[in-house]
C-alpha cells in the first residue's frame, strides 16, 4: 500500500461527512498521474508554495504602503495568518486541512502592489475591470507556467469565491472565506495601532467587551465562535452576537483606517504611479518583452498581468527609472 492511499483511508475514517475527500475531487483541467506520497490537495498546497507569485507576496503591501517598521503585515504574512486560522477551524470541524490550507495560501496570489489601493487603480484603468480574486485565478490557471499550476477544481473554486456574494461550494472554501475576514480585521487594527492612526480607546468599547480587549483574545473569540456554530452544519458561520460585533469592527476599520484622510492621500499617490506605469507600458509594450503588434484588448490584458504581478518595490523602482530624472550619486548626497 502506498503512502497516498494511507492518507486517503485516514480521510475516509476521520473526516466529517461534510468534508471534502481528495478521492472525490472533480480533478484538474489537465489530468496527471497520482502521486505515491501525496493526496491531490497536498500536491496543490506544495505547488502553490513553490510558485513565484507566492514568493512575491512578501514584497506586497497589506494595508500600509512601504511601512518603515519591520512588524507591519505584508500580503504574505496576511496569507500565513489566514492559513493558520483556517487550519484551526478546519481541524476542529474535521474538515480537510490540506484543501483548506491550499485555498488559503493561494487566495491572494493575484493581488496588486500597494494593496487594495493598487487594485482600485487597475480596476479603473482596465476596460474589463480588475478584481484580485479573478486575477488570482489567472495566476494559477495561466501565468504560472505553460499550464499554470493546474490545481484541482475545489482549490480553484475556493480561490475564486473567497470574497464576494457567491459562496464556495466546499466547506473548506467557506472556512477560508471567514478566516480571511477574521485575520484582516484583527491584524489591520493591530497595524493601525502600531502606526498611530488610532488609539486603543478609539476601538468601539461594546465590540471589545464582546470580543475581547487584546488582539489574541479577539481572534480566539471569533475562531471558537465559528467552530461552535458550525459543528455538523452544512455551512460555516458565527452566532449573531459575535457576528454583529465583528461586522461593527470591520465598519470601524473602513471609517478610521482604510478611508481615513492619511490613507486616501497615500491612495492618490498609488493611483498616480499605477496609472503612469500602465499608460507607459501600453505605449511601449517592449518594456515587458511583448511585441507591439498585439491588438489593444490583448495588450491591455498583458499589461494588467504585468502590473498586477509587480511587488511594491519593483513598481516603485520601475516608476523611478522611467519618470524621475537621473541623479549622479554626488548630487543625491548633497555634494555640488
Amino acid at each position: 500500500m502506498n503512502i497516498r492511499r494511507q492518507y486517503e483511508l485516514l480521510e475516509d475514517n476521520m473526516l466529517s461527512p461534510h468534508a471534502s475527500r481528495s478521492t472525490n475531487s472533480r480533478g484538474r483541467v489537465f489530468p496527471i498521474a497520482p502521486c505515491e506520497v501525496r493526496t491531490e490537495y497536498q500536491r496543490d498546497r506544495d505547488r502553490i508554495i513553490h510558485a513565484k507569485s507566492f514568493r512575491r507576496l512578501k514584497q506586497k503591501t497589506q494595508v500600509f504602503i512601504a511601512p518603515e517598521g519591520d512588524h507591519f503585515r505584508t500580503r504574505l504574512t496576511h496569507t500565513l495568518e489566514v492559513a493558520q486560522i483556517a487550519r484551526t477551524i478546519a481541524r476542529a470541524l474535521r474538515l480537510n486541512e490540506d484543501l483548506t490550507e491550499a485555498i488559503a495560501l493561494a487566495h491572494d496570489l493575484g493581488h496588486t502592489p500597494f494593496g487594495h489601493a493598487g487594485e482600485k487603480a487597475l480596476n479603473g484603468l482596465f476596460p474589463g475591470g480588475f478584481r484580485h480574486y479573478e486575477q488570482s485565478m489567472r495566476v494559477v490557471d495561466v501565468l504560472e507556467g505553460p499550464r499554470g499550476l493546474n490545481l484541482t477544481c475545489e482549490v480553484r473554486d475556493g480561490i475564486l469565491r473567497h470574497t464576494g456574494e457567491i459562496l464556495p461550494t466546499t466547506l473548506e472554501g467557506m472556512v477560508v472565506r471567514i478566516s480571511d475576514r477574521i485575520a484582516y480585521i484583527n491584524h489591520d487594527i493591530d497595524d493601525a495601532l502600531r502606526a498611530g492612526l488610532i488609539g486603543i480607546d478609539d476601538i468601539p468599547r461594546d465590540c471589545m467587551k464582546v470580543l475581547g480587549m487584546e488582539h489574541g483574545e479577539r481572534i480566539d473569540t471569533m475562531v471558537k465562535e465559528t467552530i461552535r456554530n458550525s459543528v455538523d452544519q452544512p455551512s460555516i458561520m458565527m452566532g449573531p452576537l459575535i457576528a454583529e460585533a465583528t461586522e461593527k469592527l470591520r465598519e470601524f476599520l473602513f471609517a478610521r483606517v482604510y478611508l481615513a484622510p492619511q490613507a486616501l492621500r497615500e491612495e492618490e499617490k498609488v493611483h498616480y504611479i499605477i496609472q503612469k506605469i500602465y499608460q507607459l507600458v501600453m505605449q511601449q509594450p517592449e518594456l515587458m518583452g511583448v511585441d507591439s503588434g498585439l491588438p489593444d484588448e490583448a495588450l491591455a490584458r498583458r499589461v494588467v498581468d504585468f502590473v498586477a504581478g509587480m511587488t511594491d518595490r519593483y513598481a516603485l523602482n520601475f516608476f523611478n527609472s522611467h519618470f524621475l530624472p537621473y541623479q549622479r550619486a554626488e548630487i543625491r548626497s548633497g555634494i555640488e
